[in-house]
């Protein structure tokens, strides 16, 4: 089933006011007890206190009519329920005795604006008449009916109707009592103060509906209602109660009268229509009341809706036969609403017993005769070839017509002793011992009366108690009715009861194809966790769901909210949590490759290091600068141990010696090949010019210049720890990836792009300029301080920096940043080291270990010797007699030893 159906009907009406005519029909001065005589289109009943009725006899009028069809059991049988009541109390010796109840009974027709221009009767009592310059003919005085005093009105049945009459009743303070005006609207104290009714307000209806919507755990439904203060204050009531609720909601599109077409109604076009999407309501003539419930059922089946719709109908569906035949199949299934009552066994026998002879005080029993067996009274009427035939008078109700109780039988009569009962207090009180009337109560003061009515409290004739509260309202009790087909057999079946609080049977419902599976009706599913309701515009119960996406999580029903800058939502997106941490850890195969070669080449240096050690005072060692030798092995040993640092978990201390260690391993290497390459610049520069030896290349010299050099390292970065204290961070935003389930955050160090620019900086300087003074330094004999060895170690240092440079900022937007980037950094430092260990050391150990035989000392040359090496190398590279490399092809260089 795809949708719930709440229906809420009431009369229909056009708002016209007639003129009132002032006119009396003679009438006899004495009648006996209770007899009744016609009185144009009313019923007039003479007694000692004279009670006032309203009552639908007939339907609506065609246009330029105000009367219509009669209408057999709202006007008819009410009409009759309370003539029934009249005499039940005026035999009954207990309820005031010896006084007669009297009446006036007037038809309203089914219109607001007819049933106020009746109701001016009750008031003419009340209006004084001058008649003084009425004469007649003869120059008599003119015969005028003396007006009945109404004390109080029973009616009306339509809300719209009883209140217009209201309105009226109210200036001249006299109290109304209504038997089915359930109408909200007429709760009102401060405007319909003498209004009171014996059933209950719609508001508690309303409350019912909403409680059985509930309880079949329906969300969305909608409402249809035609026009006039009934429908249109019960559907508000309806809605405002299931707001208040706040779990659901009725949708208020459909609140327009059906035309004479209602399969054109949006209802039946928009069926299944998605939420937020409803059709549009259209203008329709409005339909009589007494077709409308029947014309929905009947639009719905043309449309092919049948099974489609649950309907919800109130009281004036009730458990009423004519609205569902024939339409079995689609009004299958549909919960009503009932006040609660009891079919009056003692009306039944009194109608049925009901007869042209014995009922003449009705004067509408005459056409509901001829109606109800559909036969006419006069011979005259009868149309040739028609099949109507010709009363005989001996027809009887019940058995020559079907006959069924109408349902507001019983509250018309508990109306009418509810003002026996206040008027029968009312003597009590203010002719205490006095036999019929006394002063007080002639005439009957209505605001003292309407007090009785508020206060009386007795059995109905159904066994409930009649009372009122301080509106005017009855209590509210109500049954609830399904209409079932069991066995291809259609009933209506009482399913529970509401009083202050719902009863319902739910596992005795069936749903149409006699299945006992609950329907649903909803606009729209709950929404799944982490999901937001978006409202549709004018349906605050139909909503859309929206994820909760990206690092947002589900703040309350309706909001989504961003996780702080640390947290992202969980797997549901209901709440927030912590986003893990991580480092690269010492398993990680990003770290395992470095170390490894860190590790190498830091057995390889210290090697190195106990070779020269144990062989320092060999001419190999000599020949190759044993100070700066020492201090290189030791900017090499640096370089592959902070590969350590790199990968070490990040703290104060570990930040601090990664900004010392990071740079200064590279700073002491290039600071010691940059002075020897000096050195040799220097010396051939200077032999070039004179014999006489250039400043500064001592040993002690060229350690002075070298530890100037890498001071300089260690100057910056003192300033760098006073400017920015060294410090660990996380780092939430370069692993924040647009699927939060992938989101870590870094514990790295505080050392950002630029940073390490500017540490790295100071040693590629020390680098590029090494490498130009190994370009300046290339033609020098091979012998000779190591030039050329220094010269292709700076040759592929550059070429490893040059590959590091692209691999390290290119990857700045990859989420394995970290990983690769300081894989790459410790890789291209250990690289860097093992260059030039490989190419300035390796071959001395070889020879030192391998070939003693060739470490031995060469012929010891003089510094002028050396110059003048120098010098002849100059000449031959000006005549061009040099070698491939620049090298010169002279011999006296081939056996020098560096000093």
């Amino acid at each position: 089933m795809s949708g719930g159906y709440f229906c809420m009907e009431r009369l229909s009406f056009c708002l016209l006011l007639s003129a009132w005519s002032w006119g009396w029909a003679p009438g006899g001065a004495a009648k006996p007890k209770g007899q009744g005589y016609p009185h144009m289109n009313s019923i007039r009943i003479d007694g000692d206190i004279t009670l006032g009725g309203l009552f639908p006899v007939h339907g609506r009028g065609a246009e330029g009519k105000a009367c219509g069809e009669l209408k057999k059991e709202k006007g008819i049988h009410r009409l009759e329920a309370m003539l029934f009541a009249l005499d039940r109390i005026n035999n009954d010796p207990d309820l005031l005795p010896n006084i007669t109840l009297g009446a006036r009974i007037l038809d309203t027709c089914s219109r607001d604006t007819h049933a106020l221009e009746q109701s001016l009767t009750f008031v003419q009592a009340l209006i004084e008449k001058d008649s003084t310059e009425v004469r007649c003919v003869n120059g008599g005085p003119p015969i005028i009916t003396k007006p009945e005093r109404v004390v109080g009105v029973i009616g009306a049945s339509g809300s719209s109707v009883s209140i217009m009459v209201a309105n009226i009743l109210r200036l001249f303070k006299i109290p109304q009592i209504s038997y089915a005006s359930t109408a909200p609207d007429l709760s009102d104290n401060s405007r319909y103060d003498f209004f009171s009714r014996v059933v209950p307000s719609d508001t508690y209806q309303a409350q019912a509906m909403v409680d059985i919507v509930k309880a079949l755990k329906w969300n969305y439904v909608s409402t249809l209602a035609s026009e006039g203060s009934y429908g249109e204050s019960g559907v508000e009531a309806f809605i405002q109660k299931s707001r208040e609720d706040g779990e659901w909601c009725p949708e208020p599109e459909m609140q327009t009268a059906l035309s004479s077409a209602p399969c054109q109604h949006p209802l039946f076009h928009g069926a299944g229509h998605a939420a937020g999407a409803p059709a549009p309501p259209c203008r329709r003539a409005p339909v009589p009341v007494a077709s409308l419930r029947r014309r929905v059922l009947e639009a719905a089946k043309r449309a092919n809706q049948t099974g489609h719709f649950i309907w919800m109908g109130s009281d004036s569906w009730g458990s009423k036969i004519s609205p569902v035949l024939h339409l079995e199949e689609v009004a299958e299934g549909s919960v009503t609403i009932l006040p609660k009552r009891v079919s009056v066994k003692g009306f039944d026998r009194y109608f049925s017993s009901r007869t042209l002879d014995n009922n003449r005080r009705n004067i509408w029993f005459a056409e509901f005769w001829e109606e109800n067996f559909h036969c006419k009274l006069s011979r005259h009427a009868l149309k040739k070839g028609s099949s109507i035939k010709k009363c005989t008078n001996r027809e009887r109700i019940g058995q020559d017509s079907s006959y069924e109780q109408e349902g507001k039988v019983q509250f018309v009569i508990d109306a009418v002793y509810a003002m026996g009962h206040a008027l029968h207090n009312m003597h009590k009180n203010l002719c205490p011992g006095k036999v019929g009337l006394c002063p007080r109560m002639d005439p009957v003061d209505g605001v003292e009366l309407l007090k009785y009515i508020r206060n009386v409290n007795f059995s109905g004739i159904a066994g409930t108690p009649v009372t009122f509260n301080e509106n005017g309202d009855a209590p509210g009790r109500y049954d609830i009715y399904q209409y079932q087909i069991r066995n291809s057999t259609p009933e209506y079946k009482v399913i529970g009861q509401w009083t202050d609080h719902l009863h319902l049977k739910v596992e005795s419902m069936l749903w149409p194809g006699g299945g006992s599976q609950l329907p649903s009706s909803i606009c729209s599913l709950p929404c799944k966790p982490g999901e937001r309701k978006k409202l549709v515009k004018g349906i605050p119960c139909c909503w859309h769901c929206e994820r909760c996406d990206g690092y947002q999580y589900q703040l309350d029903e309706f909001h989504c909210k961003r996780c702080h800058f640390n947290e992202r939502p969980n797997e549901n997106h209901t709440s927030c949590t912590p986003i893990p941490i991580i480092k690269l850890e010492w398993s990680s195969p990003w770290a395992v490759v470095p170390v490894f070669i860190a590790i190498v080449g830091i057995i390889a240096t210290l090697f190195v290091v106990v070779t020269f050690v144990r062989y320092n005072d060999t001419p190999i060692v000599k020949a190759s600068g044993r100070e700066l030798s020492y201090v290189l092995l030791t900017g090499i040993f640096l370089c592959y141990a902070t590969t350590f640092l790199m990968i070490a978990e990040p703290d104060l201390s570990t930040c601090s010696l990664r900004r010392i260690f990071l740079g200064l391993g590279m700073s002491i290497s290039y600071a010691a090949l940059l002075t020897k390459t000096n050195r040799i610049y220097r010396i051939f520069e200077q032999g070039k010019k004179s014999v006489s030896a250039p400043r500064f290349i001592s040993p002690a010299s060229q350690l002075v210049i070298t530890f100037s050099l890498i001071s300089l390292q260690l100057v910056g970065v003192c300033i760098w720890f006073i400017v920015d204290p060294s410090h660990s961070v996380i780092d939430y935003e370069d692993q924040r990836t647009t699927n939060p389930h992938f989101a870590r955050g870094i514990l790295k160090c505080d050392i950002s792009d630029l940073s390490l620019i500017c540490l790295l900086g100071y040693s590629m300087l020390l680098m590029v300029t090494c490498t130009v003074y190994a370009i300046k330094t290339r033609g020098v004999p091979e012998t000779f301080n190591e030039a050329k060895p220094i010269g292709f170690t700076m040759y592929t240092t550059c070429i490893v920096w040059l590959a590091f440079i692209p691999i390290f900022f290119g990857t700045s937007q990859s989420a394995e940043k970290m990983y690769i980037q300081t894989t790459t950094l410790t890789i291209s430092v250990s690289l860097s080291a093992s260059v030039s260990l490989g190419m300035l050391y390796m071959p001395k150990v070889y020879i030192i270990l391998f070939h003693p035989e060739q470490n031995v000392p060469k012929r010891k040359r003089s510094l002028k010797a050396v110059v003048t090496a120098a010098t002849m190398s100059n000449k031959f590279s000006q005549k061009g007699g040099f070698r491939p490399n620049g090298e010169a092809k002279s011999e006296l260089c081939e056996n020098l030893e560096t000093q």
